[in-house]
C-alpha cells in the first residue's frame, strides 16, 4: 500500500497475537453474500465459510465486531454460539478424519463502523469500498483475521441498479432482482480462485465507469494466456484516462518476467474512498479519490502497488512483524521499475531519496529494527523500517550476492510461496542457497537491529607516489556493521577511479583504501552510486 509517511500512522487498538492466531483451524473458502442499502451504513450478510479443522479443537472462532449475529448454521444445522465483543464461537460436532471441514454460516448485519468504507463522494452519490488493512474486516465480515490464514473467496453482492460491483477474482455474471417494493437491484458475482489473506478480502459498490486498458501480459499469466486490466473511476473522471495508468501493461509485464506469473484472474485499478493513497487488494486496487481526482496520481504509485500483487498478496506475510516482505518489496521493486523505464540515473536518484528519507527519520529507523516484534500497533508498523529500509536493504542484498543470484533467489523464494505465506528466514534460505554464501550476519544486521553505520572518511593526496589515501572509520551509536564502501576518485582530467573497501564489523578502527592517479584528484565521492544505506561524512 502507498501512505503518507511523513505524517503520524494512525495507531489501531489490536495487539500483537501470540502465534498461531487460531490454532487447529484453516478456512479455506469464504463464499460472503452482502445486501447493501440504497443509503445509508446498514448491511445484511451470509458469509458461509469452508473451514478445516487441523488439530483437536471443538470451537471455532471468528473474529466479527460491532455487527448483531442472527444465526449460525454448521453443516447446514442451527447451532448455539457464543457472541463476545468482538468473536463469535461456534461449537463444531465431532468428525473422523485427519483434517475433516465444516461448512458454517453466519447470517449477520447492522451498521458498518469502519473496514467497508461507507460515504458519499463529492457529487452526494452513496459509495461502498472495502478497506481491511491491517486487521478491520472483521468490522463487516466473520473471518480468521490475520495474514497467516488464506482462502478463496465468492462475492455476491446485492445493491441498487446504477451501481458499479468489482471484488476480486473474476466476474461470474449478473442478475437483476426485485426487492419487497418492486425495486431494481441487481446481484453481482465475483470468484477469486487463488487463496488469499482477509485483510486482502474487499468489493467496490459505486457509480463507477470502465476504461479498458485490453489483455495485458499476454503469454507471462499463471491462470489464463493474457491479464484484463481496466481503470474504475467517477464518470466525471473518465475524460482523463488512461493518465497514471497508461503504462500499466508494461509494468505489469515487467513484473512478470522479473519474478513469475502474474498470479490473478484479472487486475482492476480503481478510483476509492479508503485511508491510503494506494492499497493493493488482490486483483482490484483501490487508489485515493482525491489524488485521481487532482491529478496527482503518477505510475510511481502503479508500479508499487502492482508489486504487491507478487508480494504481499501471493507471497504474504505470516507475520504482521515480517511486513517489509510486502512493503519493503514493493518500494524496490517500484523503484527497479523506475530503472527499466527511465534508466539507471534517475534508478540512482530514487534509491538517494529513499536512503535520506531512512536517515532523516527520528521515530522508528533510530528505534526499532524492521522486524519488529514488540510492537502491538499494526499500522505503527507502516513506517520507514518496512517500507524505505526494507527497500535499501533488498538493494544492499542484491549488491552482496550479485544481480544474478538475487533474482534467482527471488525468483524461487516467489514459486516455492505463492498462493501460501512466508517469513523473512524463507527468502534468506533462497539467497544463500543461489549465492552460496552464509548470510545470517546480513539479515540480523539489517532487519533485526536498529539503525544504520555512521561512516566518517578523511583522504590526502600524496604526489610522490601519485596516491590518494583514504581512511574510513565508522562510529559505534548503532554498534558496528560489515558492509562494502565503494570509494571513486575524480581525477584533473575528469576520470573517475573506484575501489572498494571491505568494512569490517568493528567500531573505532580506521580502515585504510589507496587509490593511485596519473593526475592530482579533483573530489573524492564515497558511495558513488547509492548502494549503502550509511551516513558519511567526508573529509580532507
Amino acid at each position: 500500500m502507498t501512505v503518507a509517511l511523513s505524517t503520524a500512522v494512525a495507531r489501531g487498538a489490536s495487539g500483537q497475537q501470540i502465534r498461531p492466531y487460531r490454532p487447529a483451524f484453516d478456512v479455506q473458502d469464504y463464499a460472503i453474500t452482502l445486501d447493501l442499502p440504497d443509503t445509508g451504513a446498514v448491511i445484511h450478510g451470509n458469509a458461509v465459510l469452508t473451514v478445516a479443522r487441523t488439530a483437536k479443537a471443538d470451537t471455532l472462532v471468528l473474529d466479527l465486531l460491532d455487527l448483531h449475529v442472527n444465526g449460525v448454521t454448521v453443516d447446514g444445522r442451527a447451532v448455539a454460539f457464543a457472541r463476545g465483543a468482538a468473536t463469535v464461537a461456534i461449537p463444531l460436532p465431532r468428525k473422523s478424519g485427519a483434517r475433516p471441514t465444516y461448512q458454517v454460516a453466519v447470517d449477520y448485519g447492522g451498521a458498518v463502523k469502519d473496514g467497508l468504507i461507507i460515504r458519499q463522494d463529492s457529487a452526494g452519490r452513496w459509495t461502498y469500498f472495502g478497506d481491511n488493512f491491517p486487521d478491520r474486516a472483521r468490522h463487516w465480515i466473520p473471518s480468521i483475521d490475520h495474514p497467516s490464514d488464506k482462502a478463496t473467496v465468492t462475492w455476491r453482492v446485492r445493491a441498487p441498479a446504477g451501481r458499479t460491483v468489482v471484488a476480486n477474482g473474476t466476474l461470474v455474471g449478473t442478475r437483476t432482482l426485485r426487492d419487497d417494493r418492486g425495486a431494481e437491484r441487481v446481484e453481482t458475482e465475483w470468484r477469486e480462485s487463488r487463496p488469499i489473506s482477509v485483510y486482502l478480502m474487499v468489493v467496490a459498490a459505486a457509480p463507477l465507469v470502465e476504461f479498458d486498458l485490453g489483455d495485458t501480459d499476454c503469454g507471462l499469466a499463471e491462470l489464463q494466456r493474457c491479464v484484463p486490466q481496466s481503470v474504475y473511476v467517477a464518470p466525471e473522471q473518465r475524460a482523463a484516462l488512461p493518465g497514471p495508468f497508461g503504462r500499466a501493461a508494461e509494468i505489469i509485464q515487467f513484473y512478470s518476467r522479473l519474478v513469475g506469473p502474474f498470479p490473478y484472474e484479472k487486475l482492476a485499478h480503481l478510483q476509492s474512498s479508503t485511508r491510503f493513497g494506494g492499497m493493493e487488494n488482490a486483483s482490484a486496487i483501490f487508489y485515493s479519490d482525491r489524488a485521481i481526482r487532482r491529478g496527482t496520481l503518477h505510475d510511481d504509485v502503479v508500479a508499487h502497488e502492482t508489486a504487491h500483487q507478487w508480494f504481499g498478496d501471493a507471497v504474504t506475510e505470516r507475520e504482521w512483524a515480517h511486513v517489509w516482505l510486502s512493503e519493503g518489496f514493493a518500494t524496490y521493486f517500484a523503484a527497479l521499475w523506475t530503472r527499466a523505464a527511465r534508466g539507471d540515473s534517475a534508478f540512482r536518484v530514487e534509491m538517494t531519496g529513499i536512503r535520506a528519507a531512512i536517515l532523516a527519520d527520528t521515530t522508528a529507523v533510530p528505534k526499532r529494527p524492521v522486524i519488529d516484534t514488540i510492537e502491538t500497533d499494526y499500522m505503527s508498523l507502516l513506517n520507514r523500517n518496512s517500507y524505505n529500509k526494507g527497500g535499501f536493504v533488498l538493494h544492499m542484498l542484491r549488491e552482496q550476492v550479485g544481480e544474478r543470484a538475487f533474482f534467482d533467489a527471488i525468483r524461487a523464494y516467489y514459486a516455492k510461496h505463492r498462493h501460501s505465506t512466508a517469513l523473512t528466514d524463507d527468502l534468506r534460505a533462497e539467497m544463500e542457497h543461489a549465492s552460496k554464501q552464509s548470510l545470517g550476519w546480513f539479515f540480523d544486521q539489517w532487519l533485526r537491529r536498529p539503525g544504520y553505520p555512521e561512516v566518517t572518511a578523511t583522504w590526502s593526496y600524496d604526489p610522490s607516489a601519485h596516491e590518494v589515501v583514504i581512511g574510513v572509520t565508522q562510529g559505534s551509536r548503532f554498534g558496528a556493521f560489515q558492509f562494502p564502501l565503494t570509494v571513486a576518485v575524480v581525477d584533473s582530467a575528469g576520470v573517475a577511479h573506484r575501489a572498494t573497501l571491505q568494512m569490517p564489523a568493528t567500531s573505532g578502527v580506521t580502515r585504510q583504501l589507496r587509490i593511485a592517479l596519473a593526475s592530482p584528484p579533483v573530489r573524492v565521492i564515497v558511495d558513488p552510486d547509492a548502494e549503502l544505506l550509511a551516513t558519511m561524512t567526508v573529509m580532507q
